[in-house]
């Protein structure tokens, strides 16, 4: 049976790589092979490619740029990527950079996507610039599906601030994304609540599913100067 092939967008500060890292460990409880790759050519701090040893143990295979190259800004695709795609025994999740330059990453590999099938998620955080209201939620994914060369399949809400994050801030989020969702006939099934906030949110809002977001990335000065304090 062909497994998923999971492509995750959104604009800086969205948590789309945390949103990407969660997802290939949820998926490695229910398959043998799971892939992440790091498409991420725009940000330098928070990409999935920080995970590579810490997933070595688990199973998960992270395809990204290494040693001197790891944080580079720059274009790097890894020929394993085209592999990891053809390859339908493996579940894939791409992580795509958050601005059309990023989503052009993928340019090479859309027939082989179109070909196998593929799930698209764009992950939205309401208090990010560009995305805070129905208008710029749909011009940045009208952008980015541009730039891509593939359609949206289903919206993620995770608006958040951090420590001062709260039912209403994402109550706000939900309500916004739902209007998105039902101008441009997308699914909107799903928000995403840090762990450290879980408690204090319900399993359910506005008929959305609560799911609980890990922390995994630090930012590399962080890790550095051996500071613990996760960003997303």
């Amino acid at each position: 049976m062909q497994n998923k092939l999971i492509i995750v967008i959104g604009a800086y500060g969205s948590g789309k790589s945390e949103y990407a890292i969660n997802i290939a460990k949820q998926l490695q409880t229910s398959s043998k092979r799971v892939t992440l790759v790091d498409l991420d050519v725009v940000n330098p701090y928070f990409r999935s490619r920080n995970m590579r040893e810490r997933f070595l143990n688990d199973g998960i295979d992270v395809i990204a740029p290494e040693g001197e190259f790891m944080h580079a800004d720059l274009p790097m695709l890894s020929p394993r990527i085209q592999g990891a795609i053809d390859d339908l025994i493996n579940t894939v999740v791409l992580d795509v950079g958050g601005d059309p330059n990023g989503c052009k990453a993928l340019g090479r590999y859309i027939p082989s996507i179109k070909n196998r099938g593929y799930q698209m998620h764009l992950v939205v955080n309401t208090k990010r610039p560009f995305t805070s209201n129905k208008t710029g939620i749909i011009e940045m994914k009208n952008t980015l599906e541009r730039a891509s060369k593939l359609k949206v399949t289903e919206l993620i809400s995770n608006t958040n601030l951090m420590d001062n994050t709260n039912i209403n801030l994402i109550k706000d989020g939900i309500n916004i994304l739902n209007d998105v969702a039902q101008e441009t006939k997308i699914p909107f099934n799903k928000f995403l609540v840090l762990k450290k906030h879980s408690k204090d949110i319900p399993d359910k809002i506005n008929g959305k599913q609560k799911t609980i977001l890990e922390y995994f990335l630090n930012k590399p000065w962080e890790m550095k100067n051996k500071v613990h304090m996760k960003g997303i």
